[in-house]
């Protein structure tokens, strides 16, 4: 059994994934709009990895005798003006994202439950691959963003993505 703070975080987390799938949809949903397959595949493979996350929670949380509770996932609410508007807001939404998972790990430690510890070191790994990601994306869109060819050329690159499901076993 998991401490009642951590399994509540844990549950949060889930739709906080979730969300985060939802959100990344949206954001593909702008750049198909837009005419741009190559970023709408990035943040699709991104969707499809928020989700593979909320999956990982849910399972941890079931292989530790916890019951799920799962809430209504919000609407995205962001609007977008510009192609940066997404870049950014995918930025700030991963930060926000590390931040929650530090907070269990925090409340983890504090506890000395090292099991959660453990798991979440998986995901405080790949949040500093999602934050690099993010930040050498919106490198890439100053760079080459305002020449057509070059914006081609990047949206190529983001077209040849592929989704790699997480290798975390529970």
């Amino acid at each position: 059994m998991l401490n009642k703070k951590v399994s509540a975080l844990l549950n949060e987390q889930i739709n906080k994934e979730l969300y985060s799938a939802y959100l990344y949809l949206d954001m593909s949903n702008y750049f198909e709009q837009r005419g741009l397959n190559g970023f709408a595949n990035w943040y699709y493979i991104q969707a499809q990895e928020e989700r593979d996350h909320a999956m990982l929670f849910y399972r941890y949380m079931l292989n530790n005798g916890e019951a799920v509770t799962l809430e209504a996932i919000a609407k995205p609410d962001k609007i977008f003006k510009a192609d940066m508007d997404v870049l950014q807001a995918g930025l700030e939404h991963e930060e926000y994202v590390t931040a929650s998972i530090n907070n269990i790990y925090a409340e983890a430690s504090k506890i000395k439950d090292f099991r959660t510890m453990q798991f979440l070191d998986w995901f405080v790994k790949e949040q500093g691959e999602e934050e690099t990601n993010a930040h050498e994306l919106i490198s890439k869109m100053e760079l080459f963003g305002n020449d057509p060819r070059s914006l081609y050329m990047l949206n190529q690159e983001l077209a040849a993505r592929v989704y790699s499901a997480p290798s975390l076993t529970l």
